[in-house]
């Protein structure tokens, strides 16, 4: 692996903490043209968001040293895992770097997970599980092997599936494995646990004119995944995020054609409700991950901006 050092905030961290130090809702973001960095929004009831001003990461690795698709996920001692595409085209692997305070993070990696395919073009929106029935954290993302699969209308170096890894300690990693292939090209992919042996997979069917959003159902994190549903949006949109509010769970994506993010709310992945009128998300943002975090973190990030 590579490794590249980060720029560390260490004097503008401060200890926050609040009586009850409830949880709150965190969305990773990051603008385009995706050269600055890692963003945050918050919420305090997973459908208004607000931005934190500033940017918390700036990216050192890969080819093109971009952040995009930025993916953070808490392990079980609270330590908080981020990963990113680094690169467009030419990069077989991600980004990776932790924290425990969202402010302070450490020396970037670039995880490799393609490299044993020489022909692969990419390896787009990394996106970070934590499979609590095996103890192992997730990673699933999309890649093109040109003339590796049937390609239909794409072009075979348009033609994604999806893939995953697994490690316990984000040092050492399984060799990449097929998650999905739902026959067509798909990117975009993000795992949801509903219940014991019961798991969903949101994906993008990135074929043309499609460019939608589908669920297909498992009974583990990695699969197999079969039974995809009818598509849930409207054409042109991408990059979900599921998160659980209430009884429901809320998918929010990028309606980029439209230039607006929209959601929808579901409860059991089947029948899908708009809840664009419920919702509110700044303006600017794009692509992240939805996870909960204390509201000392939360405090503890405005803190590191306002004192920078």
């Amino acid at each position: 692996m590579l490794a590249c050092n980060t720029n560390k905030k260490e004097k503008n961290s401060r200890d926050v903490t609040t009586t009850e130090d409830k949880e709150v809702y965190m969305f990773t973001s990051f603008r385009e043209p995706a050269t600055d960095g890692l963003r945050f929004l918050y919420s305090y009831d997973g459908y208004k968001w607000d931005s934190i001003p500033g940017v918390f990461l700036k990216p050192e690795t890969g080819i093109q040293k971009v952040m995009r698709d930025p993916s953070i996920v808490a392990g079980p001692d609270g330590t908080f895992h981020l990963v990113w595409t680094c690169s467009w085209k030419g990069d077989p692997g991600f980004g990776y770097a932790s924290s425990k305070d969202l402010v302070n993070w450490s020396p970037q990696q670039y995880i490799p997970v393609m490299a044993f395919d020489t022909t692969t073009v990419n390896v787009w929106a990394p996106e970070l599980f934590y499979d609590d029935e095996n103890k192992d954290f997730v990673v699933v993302w999309s890649s093109t092997i040109p003339f590796k699969f049937e390609k239909g209308i794409e072009d075979e170096y348009n033609n994604h599936r999806l893939y995953y890894t697994k490690t316990k300690d984000f040092k050492d990693f399984t060799k990449a494995e097929l998650l999905y292939d739902p026959g067509y090209s798909s990117i975009d992919a993000i795992i949801v646990k509903k219940a014991p042996a019961d798991y969903v997979l949101v994906f993008k069917d990135n074929t043309r004119p499609e460019r939608n959003m589908h669920a297909a159902f498992g009974k583990s994190a990695t699969g197999p995944y079969q039974n995809p549903t009818e598509k849930f949006t409207v054409n042109f949109t991408e990059g979900p995020s599921v998160v659980k509010v209430g009884d429901e769970w809320l998918i929010y994506f990028d309606a980029y054609e439209k230039k607006s993010y929209d959601a929808v709310s579901t409860k059991d992945f089947k029948t899908f409700t708009d809840v664009n009128d419920k919702i509110s998300v700044p303006e600017g943002h794009k692509h992240g991950t939805i996870f909960k975090a204390k509201e000392s973190i939360l405090k503890g990030l405005i803190s590191a901006k306002a004192n920078n």
